[in-house]
């Protein structure tokens, strides 16, 4: 590849320039909230000696290698193998508001209806969304059917794994441990 014909000032204006050093100072930014709230819960060693900041710690520091990767990618000529915009490319905007739906019916049922049926609406909401942005059918009510279950057969060991192995609470539908 000829390097002269993809330089950093041939194929990006100084705005995509600005925009990617935007972006990483942005990820670096949400790294740094992360481990700010991170530090703020309090690190008493649980199950095999690790504590409730232990995931939010590993978040934040593999968002913040990111955020220095991104910097270094702008710093060097912003993201040289990417292909310009055609411009004729847009949002998938169905296919958005079917996934945004899942995601905001599982947000909003989840103390109601319970974990394993919210997040088995919501595996069935996104996956309809997700065959709309492929071009595919998005099935009919069996299809939904099983894409429910599916979700369920997901969501339900997930459920069991954080409640009965890790003893972390999550909202359940029934006073029996399982749904």
């Amino acid at each position: 590849m000829d390097h002269a014909a993809v330089s950093p000032s041939r194929s990006h204006s100084s705005h995509d320039r600005r925009a990617h050093w935007l972006i990483a100072l942005g990820a670096l930014g949400v790294a740094g909230v992360l481990a700010y709230g991170a530090a703020s819960i309090p690190s008493d060693a649980g199950y095999a000696g690790v504590g409730p900041n232990f995931l939010p710690w590993v978040v934040a520091a593999v968002l913040a290698v990111c955020g220095v990767w991104l910097l270094w990618e702008a710093a060097t000529g912003g993201f040289r193998q990417l292909e310009e915009p055609s411009g004729a490319e847009r949002g998938d905007w169905p296919a958005f508001a079917w996934v945004s739906a899942g995601v905001l019916a599982n947000a909003t049922l989840i103390t109601t209806a319970g974990f394993v049926l919210s997040c088995a609406l919501c595996f069935a909401l996104a996956v309809r969304g997700l065959r709309l942005s492929e071009g595919k059918p998005a099935g009919g009510v069996r299809q939904t059917v099983m894409d429910a279950i599916t979700g369920m057969l997901i969501s339900a060991p997930v459920y069991w794994l954080f409640t009965k192995l890790l003893a972390i609470n999550l909202p359940g539908l029934t006073g029996t441990g399982w749904i």
